[in-house]
């Protein structure tokens, strides 16, 4: 009855030992990998998430996101989005926690910090849409939104393609303007733009931004490449969306999410339209993606608590190579199962 945790000193020894870009490397291969057995329906699909709405003068969304695989466990993420928490707070937009229960007792076996893995998988999990759907080749990313996402999407994304300048746009300067220091890893040119600069002049556009309930689009529907590949990141509740309907109504459009997408995505904008291929579809089946990588395409992402269960899986793998991770006796074990009193020291 112990349970494993990982806290922020051990993911940031992960990131250093091991080193980001093999992280975000294995990353991408497992989200492609487990979608593509989704797809061929080798595993179940997670619920649609639930949780609360705050309005008001801090607005948010808490919300629970669960999976369950068969006979090896439960993954549930808590994940608050608070928009105001880096001037208010001097805390990031994501905040939340990870957990796994054991499939057959319900124990809890693990929980880490879910920050930085949520936009390192939020990040892989447009990076495989990203490989199926761009033009091969593409050299010239924009960013929508230079937030603490915007990192991981230039990351996963550089990872996928062969990048040699991003061009960064955000309402807010001083985020645009600190973003060049924030990826000089990657060791691309960074350009600070407008929104309508960087749709006409991307390969591949992401977009993640804290736009508010009906304060979309952020984007033009036009000009744009013939060729425009678009990572829709921030449509993340009711009413919110990041694009243009005009955009939209030309581009072929994928989900990583079916359930949610009508409820959260930017399929909130198009009630008649079928579906189509989901990314676990395109995964599983890599020839259905093919012929797009000439027009216009959508990613349309509203996360997934698949993708969280991957990416834990993930997380506790290196942390089993490099030995890390505090065990704890969280739950209650009584000596005699029947009384609750008897607790144990």
């Amino acid at each position: 009855m112990q349970t494993r945790i990982l806290c922020q000193r051990d993911i940031k020894r992960i990131l250093s030992v091991v080193g980001r870009d093999e992280v975000m490397d294995r990353l991408i291969s497992e989200m492609q990998r487990e979608f593509a057995r989704l797809g061929r329906g080798e595993t179940d699909p997670p619920p649609s998430r639930t949780g609360f709405a705050r309005r008001g003068d801090v607005p948010g969304v808490i919300e629970f996101m669960p999976h369950r695989a068969a006979g090896v466990g439960v993954t549930m993420k808590t994940v608050s989005y608070s928009p105001q928490n880096p001037e208010r707070f001097h805390l990031p937009t994501i905040v939340g926690t990870v957990s796994r229960l054991d499939d057959d007792s319900g124990s809890l076996v693990a929980l880490a910090d879910a920050g930085t893995i949520t936009a390192m998988r939020t990040g892989a999990v447009a990076g495989v849409a990203t490989r199926l759907l761009a033009r091969p080749g593409s050299t010239t990313l924009g960013l929508v939104g230079a937030g603490a996402q915007a990192v991981t999407q230039a990351h996963a994304l550089s990872r996928v393609l062969p990048l040699e300048r991003i061009l960064v746009s955000d309402i807010r300067p001083a985020h645009a303007e600190s973003f060049a220091f924030r990826v000089a890893f990657l060791g691309l040119a960074v350009e600070v733009t407008d929104a309508a600069t960087a749709t006409a002049a991307a390969d591949v556009l992401s977009t993640a931004t804290s736009v508010p309930v009906g304060g979309g689009p952020v984007v033009p529907a036009a000009p744009r490449p013939g060729h425009l590949h678009v990572n829709a990141i921030g449509a993340d509740e009711p009413g919110k969306t990041e694009l243009p309907r005009a955009l939209l109504d030309d581009a072929f459009i994928c989900v990583d999410h079916p359930g949610q997408a009508r409820a959260e995505g930017e399929f909130q904008q198009l009630p008649d339209r079928d579906l189509g291929p989901s990314l676990a579809d395109l995964c599983a089946a890599p020839r259905l993606a093919a012929p797009h990588r000439d027009g216009v395409s959508v990613f349309d992402s509203t996360g997934s608590a698949f993708a969280d269960h991957i990416a834990l899986d993930v997380l506790l793998g290196f942390a089993d190579e490099l030995g890390l991770g505090r065990k704890m006796t969280i739950e209650s074990a009584p000596e005699d199962v029947l009384d609750p009193y008897s607790l144990q020291w």
